[in-house]
């Protein structure tokens, strides 16, 4: 299973069940193999597609066609996760399955539980008949903490735990140290658990806001032909989360709202939502590598959860300090093109979704950090700058962008296992040193830049702008209207 080049980090006692088998399915698992000593005749991979099922029958693992659907998941996976007793990992990597209810069967049953996404049973993205509130990240995250509070400890199940969310909210962390030491700040570093004493850091470093700053330049042998959508990591997904509504966590320094910006009636509060779409939603933000850059503010869990995890309360619950928090994604180029041409067409999808793999590119990186902005440095930007390839000697079939995520279901996973009692936990409240130390082998370069670019910079000057030049980092600078 493991060779002596990698560290084995213990030991999957029960079966191993992976859900879904797409690009993120396919490059976990060779680092499921390398890490951990398991039984292969016990682990399963449920796909309703056999794209990669060759993957799988050369290793002799067993593989079932099949959607795990609302009606049918119960009675498909208890005999699986229960095969031959010992304590069973479930890898959720898929789309349209019900994150919620499965971790849920997954805890009564005594199974370890991590995946990627608060993801809903199908047709929850696409639903004309709900509000656009209840189609949102915000109403998906409260379903998981409405089913924390209801079944509080037991085994572990780390939720949202890909690169974003999840190595995301390490990341920021970490930045957050780097920052206040070099701020020249007098602080002892909290508690993993010490959410007050996270808040407060960040209140006391005099961070206004928080990009999910990307950047992917991955770039292909062959132009993208017309009707096709192309991406560097599952379409579906880019495409349900990319019409769902824009959200982000609302920091208290914000004055200005959009028009067509929603809060919420129910819940933490943490966050808004805009009346439009996030993948035709664009912002200005930075990257190391090109600078200044737009990008799309896509939905995304994390952009919720840290801004909820950093919150700072009075003794009588008055919410004093928030940071901003949102995803301010620049997809590779393809999928720019893609994403112009799906919302050109009134935005109906192109019939034919394609995930171009390490040997269909031909060079690039995926930028990926976090830029904690608004400080008296300013801007600092902290993540991985993973080329392609780097990726393609890491590990087997995956691209840079791949190869983030699969590397943090790793770093969950053994999390997971070495806290096996934890209940149910988001990326943010888990040992984000522990998870780096497992998932930097796979990452790349990673490191921090500060930046003097403020979202005021790089315009023109020709033509009448709504700005507040008092505060360049209110969000009014930073939404492209």
């Amino acid at each position: 299973m493991a060779n002596e080049k990698w560290p084995v980090y213990g030991e999957i006692t029960g079966p191993v069940v992976m859900i879904g088998f797409g690009s993120i399915g396919r490059g976990t698992l060779p680092l499921i193999e390398r890490h951990f000593k398991f039984d292969k005749s016990r682990m399963v991979i449920i796909d309703p597609s056999d794209e990669n099922r060759k993957l799988a029958d050369e290793r002799g693992i067993k593989f079932i066609q099949e959607a795990v659907t609302k009606d049918n998941y119960k009675e498909l996976l208890t005999p699986l996760l229960t095969n031959g007793g010992g304590q069973g990992f479930c890898v959720n990597l898929s789309v349209d399955t019900g994150s919620v209810e499965l971790m849920h069967l997954c805890r009564k049953l005594g199974t370890l539980y991590v995946d990627t996404v608060i993801e809903p049973w199908l047709g929850f993205y696409f639903n004309s008949d709900a509000g656009n509130d209840e189609r949102t990240n915000y109403a998906l995250r409260e379903t998981l903490l409405a089913e924390r509070r209801k079944h509080p400890g037991g085994t572990t199940a780390v939720s949202t735990c890909g690169a974003n969310p999840g190595m995301v909210s390490w990341f920021v962390k970490q930045a957050l140290v780097n920052l206040s030491r070099d701020l020249g700040l007098e602080f002892e570093e909290p508690a993993t658990s010490d959410r007050e004493g996270w808040a407060a850091l960040m209140k006391k470093a005099g961070v206004k806001g928080i990009h999910i700053a990307e950047r992917d330049t991955q770039r292909t042998k062959n132009p993208k032909p017309m009707n096709v959508f192309w991406n560097t990591w599952s379409v579906e997904g880019f495409i349900s989360e990319g019409l769902q509504p824009a959200e982000l966590g609302w920091g208290t320094h914000e004055n200005w709202k959009p028009k067509n910006a929603k809060k919420f009636k129910h819940g933490n509060k943490a966050a808004i939502y805009l009346e439009q779409p996030g993948a035709n939603t664009r912002v200005r933000t930075w990257c190391p590598t090109p600078g200044p850059q737009y990008g799309f503010l896509v939905t995304h869990n994390e952009a919720i959860s840290i801004s909820d995890f950093f919150t700072v309360r009075s003794k009588k619950g008055k919410v004093t300090y928030r940071p901003t928090c949102h995803y301010a994604y620049h997809p590779c180029n393809d999928a720019v093109l893609s994403l112009h041409e799906m919302f050109g067409a009134a935005g109906k999808a192109q019939p034919v979704h394609h995930v171009l793999d390490e040997t269909e590119l031909v060079d690039g990186s995926d930028e990926l950090g976090v830029l904690l902005y608004g400080h008296d440095k300013n801007a600092y930007w902290y993540g991985s700058q993973l080329t392609l390839e780097q990726a393609r000697k890491l590990a087997p079939y995956q691209n840079a962008t791949g190869l983030q995520v699969t590397s943090a279901v790793l770093a969950g996973m053994v999390w997971a296992l070495e806290n096996p009692e934890a209940g149910i936990v988001e990326a943010d409240e888990v040992d984000y040193k522990r998870c780096l130390e497992v998932q930097k082998q796979y990452l790349g370069p990673v490191k921090g830049h500060y930046t003097d670019w403020t979202p005021l910079d790089g315009r023109p000057g020709l033509f009448e702008e709504d700005l507040d030049k008092d505060d360049p980092w209110q969000f009014r600078n930073i939404l492209v209207r």
